[in-house]
């Protein structure tokens, strides 16, 4: 579990393909302190430690992640958001974030808020995902690429999150421009309420 409060970005070093399996290298600040076998989330998808090397360190999606997320577009010196798992006697600062992502968006829009960013995001309309939970309310919560965010104007398909100086400065929103593929995981609360609807 995790609380979409991004510890840092780490930077891949390399990629290899096994089959359908993607293997990532990479690099980040707290890569020495990593053990086998340790969840970190990759831009919000909870991925095993697998090897790690110096300040190096190994991870492998599978072909569900990869086809789920942004992870399959990735290349060698891209940013990446990371996040260690939920220490249980810490602050909860952003929400619940399982590291299962559920899909992908698109941005389609930045625009200047006096020193902070809107970003809008789209992704495909499905009503009978959106029945299941999965969908956006205001000022409700949403993990993208692994951050804890508010939603603004939401849509059926598409919202708004607010980007603050320090966010932009810390996590891979600096390279989000209009046409930047990211990943979605919604909030997890409005899944069981909208599974719990189906037993009334």
């Amino acid at each position: 579990m995790f609380s979409g409060i991004i510890e840092d970005f780490a930077i891949v070093t390399e990629i290899r393909h096994d089959r359908e399996n993607i293997h990532f290298t990479l690099t980040c600040s707290f890569a020495s302190e990593l053990h086998i076998d340790q969840s970190v989330a990759h831009n919000g998808v909870c991925l095993t430690v697998v090897a790690i090397d110096g300040d190096k360190y190994v991870v492998t999606a599978m072909k569900e992640t990869l086809d789920r997320s942004n992870l399959g577009l990735l290349q060698v010196g891209d940013k990446v958001n990371v996040e260690r798992s939920m220490l249980m006697n810490g602050r909860l600062d952003g929400h619940i974030v399982q590291g299962h992502v559920d899909q992908t968006a698109t941005c389609t829009a930045m625009d200047d808020a006096g020193g902070s960013t809107y970003f809008t995001f789209e992704y495909p309309l499905n009503k009978e995902m959106a029945r299941k939970g999965y969908f956006t309310v205001d000022k409700g919560s949403v993990t993208v690429n692994g951050v804890s965010l508010t939603v603004c104007n939401p849509t059926e398909n598409s919202f708004q999150v607010a980007i603050i100086p320090y966010t932009m400065e810390h996590t891979n929103f600096q390279d989000i421009r209009p046409g930047t593929v990211v990943n979605l995981e919604f909030d997890i609360l409005g899944k069981y309420i909208a599974r719990l609807q189906d037993f009334q």
